[in-house]
């Protein structure tokens, strides 16, 4: 079955850096699309970035671009969001999503929180 696990979150200064990982197996990573979306407090979950199946384009939500880079290693089954600049905005649980065979399967989620 589909299953992704999230790592890589915890607690950073402002302008800090994390890098965030999501090892996904049970489909074919490959040929497949993946997102991350987090959810604040409060708040609805949102996108916040995606990428094509072979990493060739990605998008971004407005307000981490040029800040956040997502990227994979197919060879790995992983994806990654490398997030440089963090503010107390960006405070969040973050989740890998990946929409396989009309069913939308989500990780467990890891907590990025962003304070002096």
């Amino acid at each position: 079955q589909v299953q992704l696990v999230d790592s890589g979150g915890g607690l950073v200064q402002p302008g800090g850096s994390l890098r965030l990982s999501c090892a996904a197996s049970g489909f074919a990573f490959s040929y497949t699309p993946m997102s991350w979306y987090r959810q604040a407090p409060g708040k609805e979950r949102e996108l916040v970035a995606s990428i094509s199946a072979t990493g060739s384009n990605s998008n971004y939500a407005a307000s981490v671009k040029g800040r956040f880079t997502i990227s994979r290693d197919n060879a790995k089954n992983t994806v990654f969001l490398q997030m440089n600049g963090l503010q107390p905005e960006d405070t969040a649980v973050y989740y890998c999503n990946v929409y396989w065979r009309e069913g939308d399967y989500w990780g467990q989620g890891t907590q990025v929180s962003v304070s002096s």
